[in-house]
């Protein structure tokens, strides 16, 4: 069993290995995979289809897996390279530590937000984009939007988010008022916030963060690192709650074929959500 640290607590040698790790990925083809495959997964209400990465009971176990799978591809050019968290309830300033040059680099640009600072910047010749919703083949970030502000956010807004009592509730998408899953994954629900928790820090980064591919910024993995120890958070705040729907929907239920209940097998790798309930034996949060 390996240990994810925060970030901030990495030493320069692991964040090193880090990088490193991610641009061997980069180099090999392997990373744009990644990418691809969320950007393929991520499938809107509004949208025809099945719903397993977002919008859907789904997300935490599928992002789990996700995750773990970039890590042992990592562990695979690199062994004992783990991907750490961002706290971002605590390092919530574009001076925080993982947007150091030796790390992640900074923000982007004035006018086209390229970022120009880091080992992942396009003019270091590492990091070229490749898959994405734009041309641009550099990456992108635009941290607080100034245009129309945001914060990331608090820890009183994460709190209200792991007090919810319940995992999920019907209508198992982007409307439900109530329940931990989309309290915290942010979707706006009855005029309230229109970003909350895991959602608003996507728009505060901005850039391709913002995207069905961001994966294209390297935060995207240190940023579900976190949700991923928050869902751990919030089981230990409700032992007696667990991942809803337990069954499949009924025929008659809108929702029928679109989303995966806990015992039906998520693609693309064929496991159910019912095998990512815990992750006790592979790895533990530091």
């Amino acid at each position: 069993m390996y240990t994810r640290k925060n970030q901030k607590h990495l030493t320069s040698a692991e964040k090193k290995r880090f990088v490193g790790a991610v641009l061997a990925l980069k180099r090999s083809g392997q990373y744009d995979d990644f990418v691809r495959t969320h950007g393929k997964y991520y499938v809107p209400d509004g949208s025809l289809g099945q719903r397993v990465a977002h919008m859907a009971p789904t997300f935490f176990p599928w992002h789990r897996r996700f995750v773990l799978e970039f890590e042992r591809a990592l562990q695979a050019v690199a062994p004992g390279v783990t991907v750490p968290y961002w706290d971002w309830t605590v390092d919530r300033s574009p001076a925080a530590s993982l947007w150091a040059d030796d790390f992640l680099g900074g923000n982007g640009r004035r006018g086209d937000q390229q970022v120009m600072t880091g080992p992942f910047a396009y003019r270091q010749g590492n990091w070229e984009v490749r898959v994405g919703v734009t041309n641009r083949r550099f990456l992108t970030r635009n941290f607080g939007r100034p245009a129309d502000p945001v914060s990331l956010p608090s820890k009183a807004a994460l709190a209200r988010a792991i007090e919810q009592p319940v995992y999920d509730a019907s209508p198992w998408d982007s409307t439900v008022a109530k329940g931990f899953r989309n309290t915290f994954e942010g979707w706006s629900v009855g005029g309230g916030p229109q970003w909350r928790n895991h959602n608003l820090v996507h728009r505060w980064v901005g850039g391709l963060m913002n995207s069905a591919t961001s994966p294209n910024d390297p935060v995207f993995w240190l940023h579900h690192s976190f949700v991923d120890l928050v869902w751990d958070r919030w089981q230990q705040a409700h032992p007696h709650a667990g991942f809803l729907p337990k069954h499949e929907l009924s025929a008659r239920d809108p929702q029928y074929g679109r989303i995966y209940s806990l015992d039906e097998p998520m693609p693309p790798w064929d496991v159910r959500p019912s095998s990512l309930l815990s992750h006790e034996g592979i790895y533990r949060y530091a």
